[in-house]
């Protein structure tokens, strides 16, 4: 009589096994294909904060700024690096990227939040090589359109001449938790 309870209860917790090993695979797989046809996320749904930054006290001096994005729409992916120009009037220089780190695709449902790092060698006042910025201009890679914001960090330092900016931002990454 014992024999029949015994192999129920290790019949039972087999199924019970492959019920949950089969669900926990098939999870796995809708959630890549889910995101793998999320849209891009655009500029006007994200809440953009500059700073605080580490700012270059003096001419020569190495200054952080970095700027988080917060999703405010539908969930959507960032992969690759942001588009910054920094504006001083008429002239303008692309900050390059520092492709020291490998891109990595990010989603992020609302209220996620993504993280970048712009890094410049302060100017000299007055220098022809450096681009007295006063606004940065932020695009996302996959989409277009862009969001104009204060550079209040001083001259940036050019590497050959102010449209060549001694500066670099770091690819997007997951911020937060």
């Amino acid at each position: 009589m014992r024999a029949i309870p015994i192999t129920l209860a290790a019949l039972a917790a087999a199924l019970l096994l492959t019920a949950c090993d089969s669900g926990t695979d098939s999870g796995n797989k809708d959630s890549g294909s889910k995101n793998a046809d999320l849209p891009a996320c655009r500029i006007g749904e994200l809440e953009v904060q500059v700073g605080p930054a580490n700012a270059a006290p003096a001419a020569g001096d190495t200054g952080n700024v970095p700027v988080t994005l917060t999703n405010q729409g539908a969930q959507c992916t960032l992969e690759g690096f942001p588009d910054i120009t920094l504006s001083a009037g008429g002239s303008t220089a692309t900050v390059p990227e520092d492709r020291t780190a490998k891109p990595e695709k990010l989603t992020l449902a609302k209220g996620g939040t993504a993280s970048f790092t712009l890094t410049y060698v302060r100017g000299e006042e007055g220098d022809a090589k450096s681009l007295p910025a006063t606004s940065l201009k932020l695009g996302l890679p996959g989409t277009t359109g862009s969001q104009d914001h204060k550079w209040s960090y001083g001259p940036v330092q050019g590497k050959k001449d102010a449209g060549d900016p001694d500066a670099s931002v770091t690819a997007l990454q997951q911020a937060g938790d």
